[in-house]
């Protein structure tokens, strides 16, 4: 009797141990888990196709995750997409022409910023527009173009 109770325990253990792996490995998976009460400040980019970027989506610099996106919205006057990022308050010091392109990281083809510093002395600051954007790459246009040049060669 005192062997089976010693097993459910250490079953149950485990078991537990499991589900708390499962929530953290959702937590990461999902990006629910970057949510911090860190202020920093916002700046747009205007670009001409955003792909499957989401909200959440990190915003990255040499390999550094300094933000994150927070919102992405149709400009109806430009028809394009604006989407507005939020900067770590400690990365203040990002060129004023610096440029922004969205790119696509891992196996699952997650799409992110990355942002390349410019060379300007004046800085970004809350509410800035970044001019420099470059779109994200849709596969069914390259292959399109592909063709499109192939047919026209001949």
């Amino acid at each position: 009797m005192y062997i089976s109770r010693t097993t459910e325990i250490i079953v149950g253990i485990f078991v537990a141990i499991g589900f708390v792996a499962m929530f953290f490995l959702s937590m990461q998976v999902s990006n629910l888990s970057s949510f911090s009460n860190e202020k920093g400040y916002n700046i747009k980019a205007n670009f001409e196709n955003v792909g499957s970027l989401k909200v959440r989506a990190p915003v990255s610099m040499a390999g550094v995750n300094i933000g994150r996106v927070t919102a992405i919205e149709f400009d109806s006057e430009s028809f394009e997409a604006v989407v507005t990022m939020n900067i770590k308050s400690k990365f203040n010091q990002l060129p004023s022409d610096s440029s922004a392109s969205i790119l696509t990281a891992g196996l699952l083809g997650e799409q992110y910023i990355g942002l390349e510093a410019g060379g300007e002395e004046e800085s970004l600051a809350d509410g800035s527009q970044l001019e420099l954007t470059q779109s994200a790459l849709v596969l069914e246009q390259i292959i399109g173009q592909f063709l499109f040049s192939k047919d026209s060669a001949e």
